[in-house]
């Protein structure tokens, strides 16, 4: 039987955003349900980070998830089982305070879990691992050790996968201590990699500039045979346009209404023209433009490196970090720095 996997959702994302909300409902209104709706999927398993605050949650984004997600669920009579992930835990040594098991008790169709335990599937017997702290970390290694169950499914922090295009995380747990398993999948990091054996199944849609022309979507998993394919998710927030004296008048704007733009100038000999094209740009209706230039091209950048480009805070901390001469482990500062700035955003 198939089931859907889904990871990452972040409701309330981007402290609520209306135009991150309209964009990820789009995905799920066009592209997730129809999906479910046309080949008679009936499970699905989300696997963390289901809401974006640890903190809390703004009550209209609340309610979006409720009618644009939880209740489409209900509605086709579609069980989904759910772990709880680090941004849905409120303490960070404990699951015990969780939004998910707050937010959600009224859905009898959402199975919740904050501790690792075993559960059938689709008829399909795996173990279930949310977010490993320091609670559970013992419990958690005894049950990974004496279950017989062939597949494995959580919200964990492995060494040597990808955060996004440029980070691989250095640290963590070993990914040596799952290789019982026939398959591992996990949430936590947004972007898909595997080693053949573990596969990070990525977040759904775009949320920060990091995740621009990288592949989003949800996964759908086989069962009987233990294979899985992923849906990508066509639709795109975020779009880079690099400019080289292009003619505004024939230019094409209409695909950036409502979305991010940056313009990253390769090529700019007329400032007037330059300006109509801007211009075109915001008549268009975009939402929010960024202008990259004067860049030194004899240093050795190169424009084609689109990660060097993100321009959002943590991608430019990130990049600061890397480029900083120190002994001290580069990867554990950066995990610091994520976290205290995701603490500054809830409580701005």
């Amino acid at each position: 039987m198939k089931i859907a996997i889904i990871t990452d959702t972040h409701f309330g994302a981007r402290k609520n955003s209306k135009l991150f909300h309209n964009y990820f409902e789009k995905f799920y209104k066009d592209v997730f349900f129809p999906y479910l709706d046309e080949h008679n999927i009936k499970h699905v398993l989300h696997m963390g980070d289901c809401f974006d605050s640890r903190k809390g949650i703004d009550f209209s984004a609340l309610q979006w998830s409720k009618r644009v997600f939880f209740d489409k669920l209900v509605e086709r009579d579609i069980e989904m089982h759910l772990i709880v992930g680090n941004h849905d835990a409120y303490y960070k040594n404990t699951n015990s305070v969780n939004a998910i098991d707050l937010l959600l008790e009224e859905y009898d169709n959402v199975i919740t879990y904050n501790q690792a335990s075993e559960a059938n599937i689709a008829g399909l017997d795996v173990i279930l691992i949310p977010w490993i702290n320091e609670e559970n970390e013992k419990i958690t290694s005894q049950l990974i050790q004496k279950t017989n169950c062939t597949c494995a499914m959580g919200h964990l922090e492995l060494q040597g996968f990808r955060v996004n295009r440029q980070i691989t995380m250095e640290h963590g747990m070993e990914s040596k201590l799952f290789e019982k398993f026939t398959k591992v999948f996990s949430g936590h990091y947004h972007t898909r990699s595997d080693d053949g054996k573990v596969f990070y199944l990525g977040n759904p849609y775009e949320i920060y500039w990091t995740d621009v022309n990288d592949p989003r979507g949800f996964t759908i998993f086989d069962t009987e045979t233990l294979e899985h394919e992923p849906i990508d998710n066509p639709y795109r927030l975020f779009y880079n346009i690099y400019y080289e004296d292009q003619n505004y008048q024939t230019f094409n704007t209409s695909e950036y209404k409502n979305k991010i733009v940056k313009v990253v100038v390769r090529k700019k000999t007329d400032i007037k023209k330059f300006e109509k094209f801007i211009d075109k740009l915001y008549s268009s209706g975009v939402s929010e433009l960024k202008i990259v230039e004067n860049y030194d091209l004899s240093s050795g950048y190169s424009m084609e490196n689109e990660d060097v480009e993100s321009e959002d805070t943590l991608s430019i901390l990130d990049r600061y970090i890397q480029e900083i001469d120190t002994e001290l482990d580069k990867n554990t500062i950066q995990c610091l720095i994520r976290e205290i700035y995701q603490e500054a955003c809830e409580i701005g």
